[in-house]
């Protein structure tokens, strides 16, 4: 069940980059949540293509359809459908990979899998697939907002080796979307835009990291053991298209600690509540919130699809030289922002849920 995310909250998505059109099913959202397509389409309008030179030049409004779930501006509590057509399609680019595996791309290990695939514009690999993800993770988002009081967000962080200095606790969502790359730190923004339109220009590709916050979270969230909530947000996240590394909290460099430099201390905060002094676990202990801040940061690697000669074969096993044509993004960074939030909010989403549903029976404390 490769297209299907989550348990209570539960989405599967569906169609390919140059199919007819691409979208998700939604199950398990809870009745009586007031939301509008409108509020689907802020998401996946900073999802789409062509937003600027940074981007994909493919022309498509993603103009979102809900087709069932929805009436009179409210979820009824069934599986809601959402729908995006294809408009801009240009499969007739892809000729060429027709019978040709294109580097560090999903066209061999789908042959190897299925004995058949799309070769246009990578079908089910291509991110256009993460449509579905954002449609249904704009309502997540809702949910957890209106109901739980939680808030999501993300941004870049590092392209190549041009990182950023930005404040999790403090940085705006008008703070992200000020500059294309959606970087909050405007000096390193324009360093940042720089290279990825010198990339573009030399029909290379660059990767990066995109850091994401969550605040408000309350403490209890997730499971130990195997459904532990950071396990779960590490599998959303790496799930996304060119996604090579997740890290939460203190990450790799908590490595170079010892244990009492990386300890949390606990204290009574003056509303009597239990906080840690510091947040190296980045919200979640023993796979379970904690009631901080949840901060984690995810690796994408450069664009696969490049203009520059790469020696690959074909399905027959010659040997041959290609340069990829097409209509690709030079950093997918600044697109998988909204990318890397759906996720998270799905996943919080699910867990919320359960967590609910494990509450029903009202505690004796």
């Amino acid at each position: 069940m490769g297209s299907v995310f989550g348990n209570l909250f539960r989405i599967s998505t569906f169609g390919e980059s140059h199919g007819g059109g691409v979208g998700v099913v939604l199950e398990g959202c809870p009745p009586r949540l007031s939301i509008d397509v409108a509020e689907i389409q802020r998401d996946l309008d900073r999802r789409r293509p062509g937003q600027s030179v940074l981007t994909t030049p493919r022309q498509e409004a993603d103009r979102a359809e809900i087709l069932s779930g929805v009436f009179e501006g409210q979820t009824l509590g069934t599986p809601i459908g959402i729908l995006v057509r294809n408009k801009d399609a240009r499969p007739s680019a892809y000729e060429e990979m027709r019978d040709t595996y294109r580097p560090s791309h999903a066209d061999f290990t789908t042959d190897a899998k299925y004995g058949i695939r799309n070769w246009q514009g990578g079908g089910r690999a291509s991110a256009r697939e993460t449509i579905g993800r954002v449609a249904a993770g704009a309502i997540a988002r809702k949910l957890l907002r209106e109901v739980a009081g939680i808030e999501v967000l993300a941004w870049v962080r590092r392209v190549q080796g041009i990182d950023s200095k930005v404040d999790p606790e403090s940085v705006t969502l008008a703070e992200i979307e000020a500059n294309d790359v959606r970087c909050p730190d405007s000096d390193a923004a324009l360093k940042m835009y720089e290279l990825i339109d010198a990339m573009r220009r030399q029909g290379n590709s660059v990767g990066g990291v995109v850091e994401c916050v969550v605040r408000g979270v309350p403490a209890g969230l997730g499971d130990p053991v195997f459904d532990k909530l950071e396990a779960d947000l590490a599998k959303a996240s790496m799930s996304l298209p060119a996604a090579k590394g997740f890290e939460i909290g203190s990450g790799f460099a908590g490595t170079a600690l010892t244990g009492s430099e990386h300890n949390d201390p606990f204290e009574i905060d003056d509303e009597g509540r239990t906080r840690t002094t510091t947040n190296r676990s980045g919200g979640i202990q023993g796979g379970i919130s904690n009631g901080e801040s949840i901060n984690l940061r995810i690796a994408f690697k450069p664009t696969a699809t490049i203009r520059a000669a790469q020696q690959t074969v074909t399905s027959e096993g010659v040997a041959v030289t290609l340069s990829a044509s097409g209509r690709h993004d030079p950093c997918v960074l600044p697109r998988a922002v909204p990318m890397v939030e759906a996720m998270v909010c799905l996943t919080l989403a699910d867990h919320w849920l359960r967590q609910r549903a494990q509450d029903a029976i009202p505690r004796k404390d």
